[in-house]
């Protein structure tokens, strides 16, 4: 016995604190186990807690979980071709609102001239989001395009050098690049000698976007131009020709063949403009053919735009037949009249204003006919309206 004590001596100092290490590891895992079983009962007492403390009060947004609401988005449908326009060609962009919530809107843009421009006009700067999320607008032609998912109250600028971020009441912001598909071509058509731009996309006439057909314009055997307004199936389609290029100052004549028979909201505008400056920078001189919606309004006016300063608009009444309507553009000058007949005879005269404040510089200002109908919308005409225009003349 003695002589083993050596041994065991020796077996409980080599081997008693192994056991007694792998004996306290046991106990640290069964530990750590229990403390981790605590742990998760406590976690999902706690958020059985705040469900049934929230659910009671209805206020279900107090527990933040992974089921928050999907931030809004917009997701393009349709996409015009890359393509720098100016502000004759349009076309229809299309989209889709994800996650959308009532009286938000859309605001498009289209990039050209390094600069993000409003679309389609910047007096019709919104677009409505349908109850299934679906959207559309006219837009003119650019190499990218852009919307922004809106709240009320947003006022978009005119024009953008950069796209904004989302905040500020800008809810959602997409951009996409033009598609490639095929070019928009003008339509054109020649009349009185001249090569004119057939419109064939939106233009805002009358307070409302009025949608443009180029077979809605055209030019018979005997020259004559003719504009037809009226409906095609659920669409209500206006006529319009331009000029694609300045004539500057000089003396330009418009032979109609007949206007008395308008209905009261039809309106046959003769106009020089520039369509490259924004609206509210716009100088119109203008030749009306209209009643305004009101059959005992006077039917004709001269306007150097804007019309609603007092001594920029002369209203008077043309008698029924031919007539023939002058603008001459001078310097500081700008002298209208409307006289009986194709030949502008001494004594047929009907009304004579000669302009002298607010008289635009030619720049890029351009001759337009167009006919549309005044806020179609509340106007209740149906039927299709003609206009003969027999001839034109410019004299430098």
């Amino acid at each position: 016995m003695h002589g083993q004590a050596p041994n065991t001596i020796r077996h409980t100092s080599l081997f008693e604190p192994e056991r007694e290490f792998m004996q306290a590891l046991k106990t640290s895992r069964a530990s750590r186990q229990k403390a981790l079983r605590a742990t998760f009962r406590g976690t999902v007492h706690s958020a059985l807690s705040c469900a049934i403390f929230f659910s009671a009060v209805g206020l279900s947004s107090g527990c933040r979980s992974s089921n928050s609401s999907p931030r809004p988005s917009i997701r393009f449908e349709q996409v015009p071709p890359a393509q720098a326009g100016g502000p004759a060609l349009l076309d229809q962009i299309k989209g889709t609102v994800l996650a959308g919530k009532p009286g938000m809107r859309i605001v498009v843009y289209a990039h050209g001239d390094n600069l993000w421009w409003v679309q389609p006009f910047r007096s019709h700067e919104f677009t409505d989001v349908g109850s299934d999320g679906s959207w559309e607008t006219a837009t003119h032609l650019g190499t990218d395009y852009a919307a922004l998912l809106v709240g009320p109250g947003y006022r978009p600028p005119a024009k953008l050098t950069t796209l904004p971020a989302v905040g500020n009441n800008i809810l959602a912001v997409a951009m996409t690049h033009g598609s490639s598909g095929p070019r928009i071509e003008p339509h054109t058509l020649q009349f009185s000698g001249y090569q004119w731009r057939v419109l064939s996309s939106a233009s805002f006439n009358g307070g409302e976007l009025c949608d443009n057909s180029a077979s809605n314009s055209w030019v018979d055997k005997q020259g004559y131009l003719h504009l037809v307004m009226g409906p095609d199936g659920d669409q209500w389609h206006c006529a319009g020709v331009a000029l694609p290029r300045s004539l500057g100052y000089g003396t330009y004549r418009f032979v109609i063949s007949e206007s008395t028979p308008l209905p009261p909201s039809a309106a046959l505008v003769m106009f020089i403009r520039d369509d490259r400056q924004d609206s509210d920078d716009r100088i119109d001189m203008d030749i009306e053919l209209s009643r305004w919606g009101k059959a005992s309004h006077s039917n004709a006016d001269f306007v150097v735009q804007p019309y609603y300063i007092p001594q920029n608009t002369v209203t008077f009444n043309v008698p029924a037949g031919l007539m023939t309507y002058v603008l001459q553009w001078e310097p500081g000058t700008a002298e209208f009249r409307a006289t009986k007949g194709a030949m502008m005879s001494p004594g047929a005269d009907v009304m004579d204003h000669v302009f002298t404040s607010g008289i635009p510089v030619p720049a890029d200002e351009t001759v337009h006919l167009a006919l549309y109908d005044f806020q179609h919308s509340r106007s209740g005409l149906r039927h299709p309206v003609e206009i003969l225009v027999r001839r034109f003349e410019y004299v430098p």
